[in-house]
């Protein structure tokens, strides 16, 4: 659904009892982090009409009693309890304590109350967690933090949860991912009420970009998600991550493992949220971005030291995935990056990554035919994550956002 049909859609809403679409309540609990939290406060609770944004009324609740304590040990007392909510049109959880309790059953009654009279309900960072145990995100997309996206997907299996969006808009719920992603659907919601001029003077006002391009991919590494690491399923997980250079589908981790196929896929997504095709295409073209960074290898090379069957095959995936041409990406990365360090950053690879022989040559491979011969390997899905030097400002634009299909 575009921006446009989304706002449609949520104007077409209807707001029970006391409730206005202009209030906004933000729901507040002991333990939360402060940033996040003073997020929707800084977005809906200060006056800038003189710079052409339109005003909300901001309602700060108390979601347990006070005082709620925060980051470095701050005490906060919320002037509103749980009751008012019953007049938000919009109620925000920017963030809860923690991913492994669970959030008080007032709140979480409260939450659901609000949805069912037409409330528009979001949740920041893990603020997704409270959502999810509500059931409000039951058979719905959603996102959170990338280190945060396999424990939500394997708690909640209802929802889907998509760790490489920056925030998911899926009507009358939203989701985003950590700390600044919060802005950026903070800025989306005023750009769906007020029209993309409110929003671009909001940003002005609070010096962001009005829209970021591309999404948590560029921040995924190749860890594990903390839930696999004693599972037996790990091993096989952690070959394929050290076998990337290999060809090699599926069916053969399946064999690895001791499963069928089918129950492979099924206990695979049960731990990391992600299917182990997607998986694997993603761990590949993460490895390719490295080798593209930080060696003077030509794509055909890398699509070889990758896994890939083909060029032809590491083009597709890198293009569908980072919406660029490896040589493109290399350009765009080099252009904003001293030459010294990629040079010294080669040195690494060339030792990580085992060499290959011409990539073109594989035609005999038990992997040359079917989707899977082009993906290999895989680890926590669409959860795993490059280093840090994985972001690059320039980096070409990813779908940065997702509105309701």
């Amino acid at each position: 659904m575009s921006q446009d049909s989304a706002a449609a859609t949520e104007a077409a809403r209807k707001l029970t009892g006391r409730r206005r679409r202009e209030v906004v309540a933000v729901l507040l609990f002991s333990g939360g982090p402060i940033f996040e939290s003073s997020i929707p406060l800084s977005v809906f609770g200060i006056d800038r009409q003189d710079a052409g944004v339109p005003r909300y009324r901001l309602l700060v609740c108390g979601g347990e009693e006070g005082p709620l304590r925060t980051t470095g040990g701050l005490e906060l007392t919320a002037p509103y309890g749980l009751e008012a909510i019953s007049r938000a049109g919009t109620v925000v959880v920017p963030a809860w304590r923690s991913i492994t309790s669970p959030p008080p059953a007032e709140a979480l009654d409260a939450l659901r109350r609000a949805h069912e009279e037409g409330a528009r309900i979001v949740g920041l960072c893990t603020g997704a967690f409270v959502l999810a145990a509500a059931g409000l995100l039951d058979g719905r997309p959603a996102t959170t933090h990338w280190m945060y996206a396999p424990t939500l997907a394997k708690r909640y299996p209802s929802v889907h949860v998509d760790p490489r969006e920056l925030f998911v808009d899926d009507g009358d719920v939203l989701t985003s991912a950590g700390t600044a992603a919060g802005i950026d659907l903070c800025l989306h919601i005023v750009r769906t009420d007020h029209g993309t001029e409110a929003a671009g003077a909001l940003a002005r006002r609070l010096v962001v970009p009005p829209r970021r391009s591309g999404g948590q991919e560029r921040y995924l590494d190749r860890s594990l998600p903390e839930e696999i690491g004693s599972d037996p399923l790990a091993e096989v997980v952690a070959w394929a991550l050290e076998h990337l250079h290999e060809q090699f589908d599926v069916e053969t981790l399946a064999a690895r493992a001791y499963m069928s196929r089918r129950t492979f896929d099924r206990r695979f997504r049960s731990l990391t949220g992600s299917a182990p095709l997607q998986w694997l295409i993603t761990q590949r073209v993460l490895q390719a971005q490295r080798l593209l960074e930080t060696s003077d290898y030509s794509v055909d090379e890398v699509a070889g030291r990758c896994g890939f069957r083909s060029p032809v095959a590491l083009r597709g995936h890198f293009r569908r995935q980072l919406g660029s041409s490896p040589a493109a990406y290399r350009a765009a990365y080099r252009a904003r990056r001293p030459q010294g360090v990629a040079e010294s950053a080669a040195t690494v690879v060339e030792t990580m990554v085992p060499s290959q022989g011409p990539p073109s040559g594989r035609r005999g491979s038990p992997v040359s035919s079917a989707p899977v011969a082009v993906a290999a390997s895989v680890g926590p899905g669409e959860h795993s994550l490059p280093g840090p030097d994985a972001y690059v400002p320039g980096r070409p634009a990813l779908p940065g956002q997702r509105s309701a299909p």
